[in-house]
């Protein structure tokens, strides 16, 4: 079982949670800091060689959640464009493929090995998708995408993964293929997640932001700060909120807070 609810709270933390988060201040070193930076793109190469496709479920639920992909179509067949910007092995795009016939998708990640894996599966066909590798913080999307043509990118689970100063490149690089009007929809990881309150003390590489035990890093959204970085790009907000869940397991009686954030934002 699981409930949702939406809104503009942060999880409130239980004073046991709270004091633990406290006692983490030290930060991971400099010297090492540098080096995961460095050897990003291979710790998520290395993750998807140990994981291949078997990491991630399929994501059927982002037509549920984001009514979008049905509603910025002016007519029912209109042929949608899409990005979808780190697209893993395509637990996303695919699901969106099989279940929307007028769709066009452009989609890329960071890993190599993660574009192969795409490549390869069977659904894949080059008259509907075109993915290509890149580094959003520093490869120029236009090299793949003409400027001004992608109706809606998809930035799922995606931020998270890198460095908050270099968050605003990654935003600034979408902009240029995004459509005037259209919009890039969010969801990632929400201040006080689970997985944030399972970190080890070590892992931490500044505020809400922590490395996992297999070198890949991963940041902690507040509402507050994912809008000062969009608008600072120039998007505007249409909708950004905490989608927090609790998901139950009768068996064992153990409930665990899940915190997402989940925004839509606009290129004027």
């Amino acid at each position: 079982g699981a409930f949702q609810k939406k809104g503009h709270s942060a999880r409130v933390l239980s004073p046991e949670e709270a004091e633990r988060l406290a006692k983490d201040q030290v930060l991971v070193s400099e010297f090492k800091q540098l080096k995961l930076e460095k050897e990003a793109q291979k710790n998520w190469d290395l993750f998807y060689k140990r994981n291949s496709t078997n990491f991630f479920k399929d994501r059927h639920w982002t037509t549920r959640e984001f009514q979008e992909l049905k509603a910025c179509r002016e007519f029912a067949d209109q042929k949608l464009t899409i990005l979808e910007a780190g697209c893993g092995v395509g637990n996303c795009l695919f699901p969106l493929l099989e279940e929307d016939l007028n769709i066009f998708a452009y989609a890329c990640d960071f890993s190599p090995r993660a574009v192969e894996y795409v490549k390869k599966n069977a659904l894949y066909s080059t008259g509907r998708c075109k993915v290509f590798q890149c580094d959003l913080t520093k490869d120029d999307l236009l090299d793949n995408i003409p400027a001004d043509s992608v109706d809606v990118v998809t930035l799922i689970f995606v931020l998270s993964a890198i460095h908050p100063d270099k968050m605003s490149l990654v935003l600034k690089n979408i902009y240029k293929v995004l459509k005037p009007g259209k919009c890039v929809l969010f969801r990632d990881y929400g201040l006080y997640d689970h997985a944030m309150l399972r970190f080890k003390s070590g892992s931490k590489l500044g505020e809400n932001f922590y490395v996992r035990q297999d070198g890949t890093r991963s940041y902690f959204f507040t509402e507050e700060f994912l809008s000062q970085l969009f608008k600072a790009e120039g998007y505007e907000q249409v909708v950004s909120e905490y989608v927090q869940r609790e998901t139950v397991n009768r068996k064992e009686d153990i409930r665990v807070p899940r915190v997402f954030l989940q925004g839509k934002f606009q290129k004027p």
